[in-house]
């Protein structure tokens, strides 16, 4: 078929579109002409960072992806699919929406929750809870400030009015995001096995519809923006940036859900990045067809919108459809109920082009597999060089830095920094407990808890990363992040299953930021494979930085770890709370003499170079094997693990809830400092009550995995080697508290 539409796309637009000239060759020989704007267009969105994965796919491919409970694995589908028994799979995913959410920090952040839920319920499953991880730079800038308030209230906004209950999450500060932050969403839902919506183009001569909201001029070129860094003109990008209604996601959500049960569905893709673009052509690519679609039938929100323009729009809310042939009116009946759009726009073709026209001319003809991931995109494996810091990191000794010699205002100072204290005034404007599937609310445990009705079932899940960790080293620090995340779903009585990731990097064009990205996934593949947690997919986010004076300065390289796992026995759910006066408290794993990395060397001491924390991954998966162990012979009364401020933190958070507190001593031979706020890693705290002691005694010995009996439970008195360090009430308050009042 040959283009009415012929005036040629130059190498300068080319270039102006984010494509390099080497791509530009590519694209004439793969057309066997030079493309026109249009198909030039199509090509620089499909071909972006964003949607190809050019500068990583080589790496990600090496990440473990085979597990027992897989049902789908990364890059097949929309998510990841997991079997959690009884005839149900977990659909879960994580992405970022970072560039959006530092121009628009309300519309960025809400678009990023719409989105990760649409990729959800494509495939079939009913979202049944919400996370997310967020980063933000110094606190106490006012442009900090107003990222904060905006993304928080974009993400309750839109998550409250979806009706999906947000179960946990993390917020970071750290000035290395003080212009680029990090905007995270996790989403997780429920569906019956073998009835999975694939996202799959089929049958020659089906129906293809547009369903859901009209397509407007928000979000052009949003993928090739997400796909550069961020620049003091950046917000001349602001249409980039999506605009989001949760309000007519909900209908989406129905009419898809309700569509998925007849038997009409060909194949479904949510309309994420590059739009009408991506959907067709993975789509087509998918099923090995070709589309031919009219751009005349798009219903638009603006008039005389231009082609490429309809095609590159990322408005939020809508679904690219395929249906058999002759059951038009089933699918034009669901959706007119749910008062939505429903177009039929094309049809699904035999040659493996898509071929898109407007005004009786075809604006662009082009092969559906050349432009995808895994087909004839671009597949880069750039160089990368050990930067110098990382040496100097090493050189750290402790012996450096003297022990202050008043650790009770350490305690304190502890107890208030942002990265601490309590989230409490960011997760207040979520909605916890819509759809009542959260278990966790009343009874803290380090993993949201989601139960799933009419089983004895309930999911664990969880997103970690101490960026910091990875920055110092990124291969130890995944491999920590990794184990963390198994480590939050172990303590509340779940058993590890699936990952999936979301890697926030710098420019992979720079050497330094590309090792960075090497080493992480090298982490997580170890971890990965030792604690038989495939990935299942998620999002790779590069060129988060910003320039400033003329230099780039990248973010802390952050790659998210979202693990689900799986409670077969949702009775045995472990909670962290110190459940009573006179438990003892026990400390499970190795205690070393370290402060590396941590909060207490970082933000108190101001020592920004120092290597990892200690980490044995060997040592890590025996001591957690000891807890689930421990947690399914009922054993404990209470498990919390031991991260971010180190013993003290952790001690603290777990008498706060029921106003209790502890007397502990430290090991003499190791310093008091990092005793108590030391980070090293493989560490857990574990009550026991005197009916259970001899027994938990027992199964720890036998186990071999190192513990320590450290002290007890008292009734409100924080007491350290017999020094009254307050009472858990005032150190709730200021716990509670410290985050509202650094962001008024």
């Amino acid at each position: 078929m040959s283009v009415t539409a012929t005036k040629e796309a130059t190498l300068e637009q080319a270039k102006e579109l984010g494509l390099l000239e080497s791509e530009f060759e590519q694209i004439k020989e793969i057309m066997g002409r030079t493309p026109n704007f249009t198909e030039m267009s199509v090509y620089s969105v499909m071909w972006s960072e964003h949607c190809s994965y050019k500068n990583s796919i080589l790496w990600l491919k090496t990440l473990p992806k085979d597990g027992p409970n897989m049902l789908v694995k990364a890059g097949e589908e929309n998510a990841g699919l997991v079997d959690i028994g009884d005839g149900l799979a977990c659909c879960f995913k994580i992405e970022s929406h970072n560039h959006p959410s530092a121009l628009e920090p309300y519309q960025g952040a809400a678009t990023g929750v719409g989105g990760i839920n649409r990729d959800i319920f494509t495939m079939g499953a009913r979202p049944v809870a919400q996370l997310n991880s967020l980063r933000f730079g110094d606190i106490d800038r006012d442009h900090t400030k107003w990222l904060v308030k905006g993304v928080t209230k974009g993400i309750g906004d839109y998550g409250n009015a979806f009706g999906i209950p947000i179960v946990g999450g993390e917020v970071f500060f750290d000035e290395s995001y003080n212009q680029n932050p990090l905007v995270n969403a996790f989403s997780a839902g429920i569906m019956k096995t073998g009835e999975m919506i694939s996202a799959t183009a089929s049958g020659v001569g089906n129906p293809v519809f547009i369903v859901g909201s009209a397509t407007g001029k928000d979000g052009i070129h949003g993928a090739a923006f997400a796909s550069k860094d961020i620049t003091e003109d950046s917000m001349d990008d602001l249409p980039a940036v999506q605009v989001g209604d949760p309000f007519q996601e909900k209908l989406l959500l129905e009419a898809s859900l309700e569509l998925a049960k007849t038997d009409v569905l060909r194949g479904m893709q949510d309309m994420g990045a590059a739009g009408i673009t991506c959907s067709t052509c993975e789509m087509s690519a998918a099923g090995k067809v070709g589309m031919k679609i009219n751009l005349d039938l798009v219903p638009t929100r603006q008039a005389d919108m231009k082609d490429w323009e309809i095609l590159l729009s990322e408005s939020q809310e809508r679904m690219l459809v395929v249906v058999e042939k002759g059951k038009e009116a089933i699918v034009n009946g669901i959706f007119e109920k749910w008062d939505l759009n429903c177009a039929e726009i094309g049809v699904v073709t035999d040659d493996g082009m898509v071929e898109f026209s407007m005004g009786g001319e075809v604006v662009a003809h082009v092969n559906a597999d050349s432009l995808v991931l895994g087909g004839g995109a671009p597949q880069y494996k750039r160089d990368y060089k050990e930067p110098a810091y990382y040496a100097e990191y090493q050189k750290f000794k402790i012996e450096d830095v003297k022990q202050p010699e008043d650790l009770k205002e350490v305690a304190h100072f502890l107890l208030t920094h942002p990265n601490i204290a309590s989230k409490r005034w960011v997760y207040e404007q979520y909605d916890s407990m819509v759809g009542t599937a959260n278990m966790s609310t009343n009874a803290p445990s380090d993993a949201g808890i989601v139960n799933i009705k009419g089983t004895n079932k309930a999911l664990a899940m969880t997103v970690d990363c101490n960026s910091r960790y990875v920055n110092a080293d990124p291969e130890t620090g995944c491999a920590i992040a990794v184990s963390e995340a198994a480590r939050n779903i172990v303590c509340s009585g779940g058993e590890p299953s699936a990952v999936t990731n979301c890697l926030n990097f710098g420019n992979p064009y720079n050497p330094e930021s590309y090792w960075q990205f090497v080493g992480s996934v090298k982490g997580m593949t170890a971890a990965c494979k030792k604690f038989q947690t495939p990935v299942t997919g998620g999002n790779v986010s590069f060129y988060n930085q910003s320039i400033i004076d003329g230099k780039e300065v990248p973010v802390f390289p952050t790659p998210t770890i979202g693990m689900l796992g799986i409670l077969n026995d949702k009775s045995k759910k472990m909670s962290l709370d110190f459940k009573q006066k006179g438990d003892l408290i026990f400390l499970i794993g190795n205690v070393t003499e370290d402060i590396a990395s941590s909060e207490y060397l970082y933000s108190y001491h101001g020592v920004k170079a120092s290597p990892a924390p200690y980490f044995n991954l060997e040592e890590e998966y025996e001591m957690q094997a000891a807890v689930k162990g421990l947690i399914s012979d009922r054993l404990i009364s209470a498990a919390h693990d031991c991260a971010d401020g180190g013993l003290f933190i952790t001690l603290t958070e777990m008498g706060m809830p029921n106003a209790l507190g502890f007397d502990i001593v430290s090991d003499s031979e190791i310093r008091e400092d990092a005793y108590l706020f030391g980070e090293s890693q493989g560490r857990v705290v574990v009550t026991v009550d005197n009916t259970t002691e001899d027994e938990f005694l027992d199964y720890m010995i036998e186990c071999g995995v190192p513990f320590t009996l450290v002290g007890h439970v008292t009734k409100g008195k924080m007491v350290v080697d017999d020094t009254h360090f307050g009472f858990i009430n005032e150190a709730k308050e200021h716990f509670d508290n410290a985050l509202e009042a650094r962001l008024s």
